[in-house]
């Protein structure tokens, strides 16, 4: 089953179109909306009775007790469990107890320390994310995610994708990342609605039962031969605290399929599908090859790097471009595609454009 993102599986709701000019930005606060501020202090909760419901069900105690009690210690959490605090059908309970559906869990009152609140997403960041979904149903999303956007908040940014989908969306009990992209890199994410249907996924995934396609356009001319890089990939700190992969014996195991698409002057289309999940595979591999991301100013030379700049080049050329997976509950087969952004079709427009005036 094939779908592309003009057919979207979701119910439908009217949202205000983004406008085309002045896209914001959808990584840190709208200027226009001050944050609001509250001092963080300790608040004293109230004894809580929560029924385990079908999705809640399968987890284990303890973490089902840190996934509602934000800002409380481990050690408290395994404390009150130790001392038979937290009860379940009104017996005590391990840590590593399973919870079945119809259980009732009664959580003592603790001490939880509160946080700042936030700066929220402003509407129009949150239609224009809105409008980058693709597919959508009861268990699961998936967003043709923005270069330049982080899937979260941190490290700075005040939100990312899954912040702005949560606001978007206040009444979704529940919304979690399936796996990531770096922040440059354009895309299909996978978001979970159901936490059955993030474990389904995640499992998935670690079992190697999802393809990634993503298209790379990377310097140089791709040898025809070169269909595969298996090199082992570490992570290391730089000197100014910046976290970077290289290729080496103490890494670990990582493999790349790759494929060339359309040859340009100067410059080659890859598919690229990740067999592993490290940080910066696609990126590393492709630079070991001799061939680096254009636009990569991590891992391409600053003389390649200027010679991508001159032909109009304005981002990291790697586009998450397919999925092949199989749907949570049903089991079906599906396959996603997303299409290309307008500065990483206008990069290849030109290429083109150069390639028909060197033939004439």
């Amino acid at each position: 089953m094939s779908r592309k993102p003009q057919s979207r599986n979701k119910p439908s709701r009217s949202r205000k179109s983004p406008p085309s000019q002045g896209k914001p930005r959808l990584g840190g606060q709208d200027p226009r909306k001050p944050a609001a501020s509250v001092a963080p202090g300790p608040v004293q909760t109230k004894v809580q009775w929560v029924t385990v419901d079908e999705d809640m069900a399968g987890q284990r105690v303890d973490n089902f007790l840190m996934a509602r009690l934000r800002g409380v210690p481990k050690g408290v959490v395994y404390r009150i469990i130790r001392k038979g605090e937290v009860r379940v059908n009104k017996g005590r309970v391990k840590q590593s107890s399973r919870l079945q559906a119809g259980d009732v869990v009664r959580i003592p009152p603790v001490v939880q320390q509160s946080k700042p609140e936030q700066p929220k997403p402003g509407d129009r960041v949150q239609a224009v994310m809105e409008s980058a979904v693709v597919f959508e149903n009861d268990d699961m999303l998936v967003v043709n995610k923005p270069s330049g956007i982080a899937v979260h908040g941190g490290s700075g940014l005040s939100f990312g994708l899954i912040e702005v989908l949560r606001a978007a969306r206040p009444r979704a009990k529940f919304l979690e990342l399936v796996h990531r992209l770096d922040r440059d890199t354009s895309g299909l994410v996978m978001v979970a609605r159901k936490r059955s249907a993030l474990r389904f996924l995640q499992d998935e995934l670690r079992n190697k039962r999802i393809r990634k396609h993503y298209h790379a356009l990377v310097a140089g001319d791709w040898p025809a031969k070169t269909k595969k890089v298996a090199e082992p990939l570490l992570r290391y700190e730089m000197p100014n605290g910046e976290r970077r992969v290289k290729v080496s014996p103490e890494g670990k195991e990582s493999l790349t399929l790759f494929k060339c698409l359309k040859r340009f002057q100067g410059y080659s289309l890859v598919d690229a599908s990740p067999v592993t999940g490290r940080t910066h595979q696609i990126r590393v591999h492709a630079a070991w090859a001799g061939h680096p991301i254009a636009g990569d100013d991590k891992y391409m030379d600053d003389a390649s790097l200027k010679a991508f700049r001159a032909v109009g080049g304005q981002r990291l050329m790697l586009h998450a471009q397919a999925l092949e997976f199989r749907l949570p509950g049903s089991e079906q087969a599906m396959t996603l595609e997303a299409p290309y952004d307008d500065a990483f079709s206008n990069v290849l427009r030109a290429l083109g454009q150069r390639n028909q005036g060197s033939s004439q």
